[in-house]
């Protein structure tokens, strides 16, 4: 299965597996405001409720938000763009929960690549962007702990073209230690499962 992913994930707990968790329910007014704030020249139409499992790759002219408790998830095609502009939705994002951290990942199943920041209160201490065909792009800030296994053989002076871990494999661990503390596809103890999580979808225009 390829993925397509367009997510930035912030909880202010410390612990996604904590934060993220059975009977969430999305505040639809914290959704909109998010999403006017995001979009301040379009016109924003809520409509309605989904899952992140149909939420992960909007279309370009809606955005999937869910504000929880301590916690917030963002679907934006935008990210996708790894530009400027892709940079700014991150950086705004990041900041949206007081002392929170906060992950952005980039997948594309036809793209053999994976971009992913992470922040710290707000604050970019990792970005990076792996590919297929060009290697190690982008390797600023230090290390996460889920990296490590992935860039052993690179480190001990193995090339970085071909790449010696495929991109989604990457992406996926770190949304796993990241982002929600368990698989996208996999439902813990709890009952919870990150695919199921509810969002707010909003139409721009």
């Amino acid at each position: 299965m390829g993925w397509s992913v367009a997510l930035a994930c912030a909880n202010s707990g410390g612990d996604p597996g904590a934060v993220f968790r059975p009977g969430l329910e999305p505040d639809a007014r914290a959704g909109l405001d998010l999403a006017r704030r995001l979009y301040p020249a379009a016109a924003i139409e809520p409509t309605g409720e989904t899952v992140l499992d149909f939420a992960l790759w909007p279309y370009e002219d809606e955005v999937f938000i869910g504000a929880y408790p301590g916690g917030l998830a963002v679907c934006d095609r935008r990210l996708f763009q790894l530009d400027d502009g892709a940079r700014r939705v991150a950086d705004m994002i990041a900041t949206e929960l007081p002392n929170a951290d906060c992950g952005v990942l980039v997948l594309h199943d036809r793209v053999s690549a994976c971009w992913f920041r992470w922040y710290t209160k707000g604050h970019l201490v990792r970005d990076v962007y792996v590919t297929g065909e060009d290697g190690v792009v982008v390797d600023q800030g230090e290390r996460l702990p889920a990296e490590a296994p992935f860039w052993k053989t690179i480190d001990r002076g193995a090339p970085d073209v071909p790449l010696p871990f495929t991109p989604e494999e990457f992406g996926l661990e770190l949304a796993r230690a990241c982002l929600f503390g368990r698989e996208l596809t996999g439902r813990g103890d709890d009952g919870f499962l990150p695919l199921e999580l509810p969002l707010r979808r909003f139409r721009l225009a």
